[in-house]
C-alpha cells in the first residue's frame, strides 16, 4: 500500500499550507500520475508522489556547497536558500529554515511518530520531515530528499 493510502487509513489529514492557498488553481495540481510519471525519473516518482524516502547519504545535493536555491524537483519551486543548508550528518540534504510560503505540512504518524511531514506547496510533492533537532538559534532541521530537489546556482 503506499504511503498516500496508508495515511489516509490511519486519519492523517491532508496536506494544508502554512498560508492562504495562493497555488489552489495551479495548474501542476491538475497532472495526472501518468503526466508525472513521464516527467519524473522512476525513483524521484516513487519519493514526490509516493512520499517514499530515498537511501540516506545517496544525494549529491549533500556535497553541494555552492550559492544557489533549492527548488522542488517536480515544479521548480524555490523551498530553500543555500545559507540555510547545514551537514546535519543524517545522510540527507539538511536546512534550518524553509521558503515557508512554499511548503505545506501535515502530521506524519505512519511509524506511529509524531512528526510534521513537509510538501511543495505548488505541486503537493512530498519532499521530507521537520525535525526539532536543528542546531540553534532556530532549533529546526528540515530533512528533504534530494531526488525531490534541484538545485540551481545562483
Amino acid at each position: 500500500m503506499a504511503a498516500a493510502a496508508l495515511l489516509a487509513a490511519a486519519g492523517c489529514a491532508q496536506a494544508k499550507p502554512a498560508a492562504p492557498d495562493r497555488f489552489a488553481a495551479s495548474p501542476w495540481r491538475k497532472l495526472s500520475m501518468s503526466d508525472w510519471k513521464e516527467r519524473l525519473s522512476p525513483a524521484a516518482f516513487k519519493v514526490l508522489r509516493e512520499e517514499d524516502t530515498e537511501r540516506p547519504r545517496s544525494s549529491p545535493l549533500n556535497g553541494e556547497k555552492r550559492a544557489g536555491v533549492y527548488a522542488c524537483a517536480g515544479c521548480e519551486l524555490p523551498m530553500f536558500r543555500s545559507e540555510a543548508k547545514f551537514e546535519s550528518g543524517t545522510g540527507w540534504p539538511s536546512f534550518t529554515r524553509a521558503i515557508r510560503e512554499n511548503m505545506a505540512t501535515k502530521p506524519d504518524g505512519l511509524f506511529l511518530l509524531a512528526r510534521t511531514e513537509y510538501h511543495c506547496a505548488r505541486c503537493e510533492g512530498h519532499q521530507g520531515h521537520l525535525f526539532d533537532d536543528g542546531p540553534k538559534p532556530l532549533g529546526k532541521r528540515w530533512c528533504n530528499n534530494g531526488l525531490a530537489l534541484k538545485f540551481i546556482p545562483a
